[in-house]
This record gives structure tokens, C-alpha cells and sequence, in this order.
């Protein structure tokens, strides 16, 4: 008798649970994002996917790091912790912001992560933010205006880029997809 694999947990599932490991209720959580119940609902059955800004809304509620949220990818046993395939990366949120974004690390156990992250045309961030990181980025394709520590830069497909526990925004208002890797120290995800 063979058994089969588990399945990887949902994004969902894993709310869920967490959820519930803690004694909260749906009107619970969704009191603290200021979101409906039925929105919540959705999410934790896989019929909506939050956003970058409500992963972390909701890992702060539930008291873990964002990248508890993330998909697991199922590498096989010999690679994992060594090699990420194209296919196989680790989905960060659900792009509704305008920005898609993948972890390239294996995990989250270095110093530092990488990410690779598409900000959609006419895409902005939403608000500023402020980290306690230091962050380096590299742009492989398309142009994006940064705002950090109130100077204002547009870089390109080659250009790179340092943001040192400053205040930083970003927003992509060509008609083309930016590409970047980002390099963060320590990991935020």
C-alpha cells in the first residue's frame, strides 16, 4: 500500500488555523483589518487572495513574520534550501497593488532575501514606508521613480540603487512593466 504525498497547506488553510490556534474568531480578525467578515471568509477558503498590504496586516494580527503567509513550493528534497526554480518561487501577495513580487532566497534563513518584484504600468505604492532594512535593488527591464528620503530618482534597466533605513516610495507610471531584483538585509518577509 502506497501513501500519498500531503498536500502543501492553502494560503487559506494556513490562516485559518493560525486563526484559530489563537482563539480569534472571523468578526475578530476582521475588526482588526477593517475589513467585512464575508471578505475574510473568502480568503480563508481560497476565494480571494489579499493583497501585499493585507498580508501584512494579517500577519500582525496573528502574530507571525509575513513569510509564514508566502506558498511553499514543493522543491524536490535535494534542492531544497539550495536552489528555487523559475517556476517554483514563493508568491508574495496578490498583485492588486500593481506590484508582483517572488522570493528568489531558498528561505528565509540568511541575513539578507531576495526578491524579485514586476511593478505593473501606472502602479503605485500605496503609502510610504520606513524600514528598519537595508535594501539594494537592480532594474532589468522598464523605468521606475523612486522617492527616498524625499530625493526623487528615475532608474532604469541596468541601474541600481541603495535604500539605508530611509523613508522610500516607489511608482511606475510608464505604459511598460518594471523588473527588479531586490536584495533586503534582514529579511522583512
Amino acid at each position: 500500500m502506497t501513501s500519498q504525498a500531503p498536500q502543501p497547506a492553502t494560503l487559506g488553510a494556513d490562516i485559518r488555523a493560525l486563526r484559530k490556534a489563537r482563539g480569534l474568531t472571523l468578526t475578530d480578525i476582521a475588526g482588526m483589518l477593517e475589513k467585512s467578515v464575508g471578505w475574510l471568509s473568502q480568503v480563508e477558503r481560497d476565494l480571494s487572495e489579499p493583497s501585499i498590504s493585507d498580508l501584512r496586516q494579517l500577519a500582525n494580527c496573528l502574530g507571525v513574520p509575513m513569510s509564514m503567509l508566502f506558498a511553499h513550493s514543493g522543491a524536490p528534497a535535494d534542492e531544497h534550501g539550495y536552489i528555487v526554480r523559475a517556476g517554483s518561487r514563493r508568491p508574495m501577495g496578490s498583485g492588486e497593488e500593481g506590484l508582483i513580487e517572488e522570493l528568489l532566497s531558498p528561505d528565509l534563513t540568511d541575513d539578507f532575501e531576495m526578491v524579485h518584484s514586476t511593478f505593473q504600468p501606472r502602479s503605485k505604492m500605496q503609502k510610504p514606508a520606513n524600514r528598519p532594512t537595508q535594501e539594494v535593488g537592480y532594474i532589468i527591464s522598464g523605468r521606475l521613480d523612486l522617492l527616498i528620503d524625499d530625493k526623487a530618482f528615475t532608474v532604469g534597466p541596468g541601474d541600481s540603487f541603495r535604500i539605508k533605513h530611509q523613508p522610500y516610495q516607489w511608482a511606475n507610471p510608464y505604459d511598460e512593466p518594471a523588473v527588479a531584483v531586490w536584495v533586503i538585509a534582514p529579511p522583512v518577509y
